[in-house]
């Protein structure tokens, strides 16, 4: 049996916000049934030939597809039937799309008092900035992420990895279950409002220190090193071939460092021995660490820390990741064969990982393509009332 086995999520989902935390539900064991338009969400819609190809291969496993045109009077209906017997509704449209159909919460309430409507967006539904269209890179720019992203006097920068929609989608997840848990005591629905914004703020709290530390001003942009510039050891620095991240956060760290590196001498400096003391000469200990790093290969340098006690990594590319036998033996990651893209690393859920839940993914749908089974199990419609809203451009082809 699975967590989520016997919910019914209706997946209005798009690109990577709202699918991830279907992604979660899916890979848990609820039913996710994708609902597109006749012509596919818009990450489907990029194709198979594009870098779109595997974010939607990877976020749409383990999901059924019914394509239906929800401003038709007959697919609206049908959707209403659908949430009769749903669960969760999610979507991350922007704030009013669904009401404008006549598909907000107030109206799917009314059919089905338990539904637990999930929307995600990139500022939330209420204050004044609830209208402004929102990716990824823009909510990384309106929540200061971008502002202490790079370096001291060079321009913001965003993260390479999409952070926001992600962190949405996790915590989207996590307000999803939260409810379905309360719902059994209460019996009654949900609506959820969760802004991107509001999930990504509290990974600033070091920097959010940092302002408060002095004296409220603004933190520079410091590369790679501690936001509050109190932190030393605190790097990244460049090996034979590659780079090591180093990091002391306990003084009892900076002397097994000295150790693994030769430098026992320095452990008699009184000025180094404290993290403050050690932050106050930042570029000296950077310097130190730095000359012993570049003469090692990253690896030897990564064993001989890790051997000391030190934390320390490696820098990694996606190519190693991918064929890291660390996450295959976990179950992060699976080799797979998909029909059409060949040979891929898929990506299993992390709780799945953590609670050592066992699942076997499916492939990402076609597009309606459960169409038909859907509203046949769901609904109870024959063949002949499914062919004839097909004929009629309600649903798509399954």
């Amino acid at each position: 049996m699975t967590a989520l086995q016997d919910i019914v999520v209706l997946d209005l989902g798009q690109i990577y916000n709202g699918p991830y935390a279907t992604f979660l539900m899916a890979m848990a064991g609820a039913r996710v049934i994708k609902v597109e338009s006749l012509t596919g969400e818009s990450l489907r819609g990029r194709g198979l030939t594009s870098s779109a190809a595997y974010p939607f291969e990877m976020l749409n496993q383990s999901k059924e597809s019914v394509s239906l045109d929800l401003k038709h009077p007959d697919g609206k209906a049908l959707f209403l039937d659908l949430v009769r017997q749903a669960d969760v509704v999610l979507e991350n449209f922007s704030p009013d799309t669904m009401e404008r159909l006549g598909l907000g919460y107030e109206q799917l309430e009314k059919v089905n008092p338990g539904i637990i409507y999930a929307a995600g967006s990139g500022y939330g539904r209420s204050g004044p900035h609830r209208d402004y269209l929102a990716m990824d890179i823009t909510v990384q720019a309106m929540s200061g992420l971008m502002s202490i992203t790079g370096t001291e006097g060079g321009d913001p920068l965003k993260s390479g990895a999409a952070v926001c929609d992600f962190f949405g989608g996790v915590h989207l997840y996590g307000a999803i279950v939260t409810k379905l848990y309360e719902r059994q005591r209460t019996g009654k629905g949900a609506m959820i409002d969760m802004a991107m914004q509001d999930a990504v703020l509290p990974t600033l709290a070091s920097v959010f220190g940092a302002y408060y530390f002095n004296d409220r001003q603004l933190p520079p942009r410091t590369g790679n090193r501690h936001p509050a510039l109190t932190m030393a050891p605190y790097n990244v620095y460049r090996a034979r071939d590659g780079h090591v991240a180093v990091i002391c956060v306990r003084d009892g760290h900076w002397r097994s460092l000295l150790t693994a590196i030769d430098r026992e001498d320095l452990l008699a400096r009184a000025d180094l021995e404290k993290m403050m003391d050690r932050a106050a000469h930042m570029e000296e200990v950077d310097q130190v660490v730095g000359d012993w790093i570049a003469g090692q290969s990253r690896q030897d340098a990564l064993t001989r820390l890790q051997a000391h006690g030190v934390p320390a990594s490696v820098v990694r590319n996606i190519e190693e990741i991918m064929t890291d036998e660390h996450l295959h033996q976990r179950g992060t990651l699976n080799r797979v064969t998909h029909p059409v893209l060949g040979e891929l690393v898929m990506m299993n859920s992390a709780i799945n990982t953590a609670t050592g839940a066992e699942v076997s993914p499916r492939p990402a749908p076609a597009l309606g393509e459960h169409t038909h089974e859907v509203l046949r199990d769901l609904l109870g419609l024959n063949e002949s009332q499914l062919n004839d809203l097909q004929d009629k451009g309600v649903t798509g082809q399954p």
